[in-house]
């Protein structure tokens, strides 16, 4: 199985289901350039954060908490930016005083968040998969590029994760995703968050330039009491 989203994806997320129904999130990160490519996926307490390689001086585009959860209420926030502590602290209050988690409090903070700075004007996703007070949610959203953002509802299949990346296809020429298209979706057989991480690293293979662009993959899956974390790095 190939990447749904072309041999280019830049960075993309997958909220879902483990084919034994237990929730899960993926995330990919990859780069064209050997900056964006010197670069690990770091799990610190209840983050992982997408850091340098050696002494590389901190750039907020690309260095960032990528994935933040909390155990006990089931939480996990999923983006590729700057969004994520805003996003997690949002749907963290919603459950505090018992507010049902809808899209809209994403869309509104990705909208805040803006489309990153850069010259391709790259777009914010992020994923919320919250499990607890009797209404599971599972939301990814994206904000383009002078387009108001879009937050979907995930449908829910065993084995079955749907997602999005901030471009579509060309490696020589990244396009932002379109925030009409339908979301992409992977089928999985394992479970653990080992096999999430690796099956969208692995169908994910490209080079550009002769240079791998796969930086690294995240997965994550949600036990009931805890969120069990899984990272592979190319260094």
């Amino acid at each position: 199985m190939t990447n749904p989203s072309g041999p280019y994806p830049g960075r993309q997320l997958f909220l879902g289901l483990t084919i034994d129904r237990r929730p899960c999130f993926a995330y990919l990160v990859t780069g064209r350039s050997p900056e964006s490519q010197q670069r690990k996926a770091i799990p610190i307490e209840n983050t992982v954060r997408i850091g340098p390689l050696g002494n590389t001086p901190y750039d907020p585009l690309r260095h960032y908490t990528a994935v933040k959860y909390n155990k006990t209420i089931g939480l996990a926030v999923v983006s590729n930016g700057i969004q994520t502590e805003a996003i997690y602290e949002t749907y963290q209050l919603l459950f505090n005083v018992g507010t049902v988690a809808t899209r809209d409090f994403i869309e509104k903070l990705l909208d805040g968040a803006n489309a990153e700075p850069d010259s391709l004007h790259t777009p914010r996703i992020a994923g919320v998969v919250a499990t607890a007070g009797g209404n599971p949610v599972f939301i990814v959203g994206i904000k383009t590029h002078l387009s108001p953002a879009v937050g979907y509802e995930v449908p829910l299949a065993a084995g079955r994760a749907s997602g999005i990346a901030t471009y579509q296809g060309s490696l020589d020429n990244p396009q932002p995703t379109n925030p009409g298209a339908a979301l992409s979706e992977i089928e999985f057989d394992g479970g653990s968050p080992h096999d999430l991480a690796k099956h969208l690293y692995d169908m994910s293979a490209a080079t550009h330039k002769g240079a791998d662009i796969r930086v690294c993959a995240v997965g994550g899956v949600y036990s009931g009491n805890s969120w069990d974390i899984a990272v592979i790095n190319r260094y």
